[in-house]
């Protein structure tokens, strides 16, 4: 079973096509349509964003489509940048300069205080219908950047019981534990169930 993935992170890619490597299923990216549309996340929740990218891409492809939406919501930032997390730093910002925007507007949170949960909202669409799955994740923020895999807010961003930011955990123990490892770990069970039955 072929699945599109409504992203052009090739690292999103790579890391969906290792959590279904027992299942026969094969993720493709955005790349392998002509001239994708670029789908604008204007939605108020997760929900919304993933709706609307899933949706669109079927529409193009006509092949089952995943889509996600995901955020960083900071505790002492009341929740944000939650849905804006893309776009912290503005439009076509680097993980770089998103981090270091965020680390600027959490200068003077002291360490206790730097609680915050990854989101991950999945969106399959699999003949016109939308199924969603989600998963999250509590930990803390770091003051600098550590660790070299992952991306994103990985390397600030460590999970309640490690003392290590994901990004130096590395990519076998995120892909166990991570927001999004929950979300899809939901999304494996119903295709199995769904493979089962074909």
């Amino acid at each position: 079973m072929k699945v599109l993935l409504a992203t052009k992170n090739k690292g999103k890619i790579k890391e969906m096509n290792a959590l279904f490597r027992d299942l026969k299923i094969e993720f493709i990216g955005l790349d392998s349509i002509k001239e994708p549309p670029d789908v604008i996340e204007d939605g108020k929740t997760y929900h919304d964003n993933a709706l609307k990218k899933a949706m669109t891409f079927y529409r193009i492809a006509l092949i089952p489509t995943l889509a996600e939406d995901s955020g960083l919501e900071v505790d002492a930032l009341n929740g944000a940048p939650g849905v804006f997390s893309a776009r912290i730093a503005g439009e076509g910002a680097s993980d770089r300069e998103k981090i270091k925007k965020l680390l600027e507007l959490l200068r003077d949170v002291p360490d206790e205080k730097r609680t915050a949960r990854f989101v991950s909202v999945l969106c399959l669409v699999l003949d016109g219908k939308p199924y969603f799955f989600e998963g999250h994740v509590r930990g803390h923020l770091l003051r600098k950047p550590s660790g070299e895999s992952g991306f994103g807010y990985d390397p600030i961003f460590v999970p309640e019981g490690y003392k290590k930011s994901f990004a130096a955990l590395g990519p076998k123990t995120k892909n166990r534990i991570s927001h999004r490892a929950r979300a899809i770990e939901k999304l494996k069970e119903f295709l199995k169930e769904r493979l089962a039955r074909q």
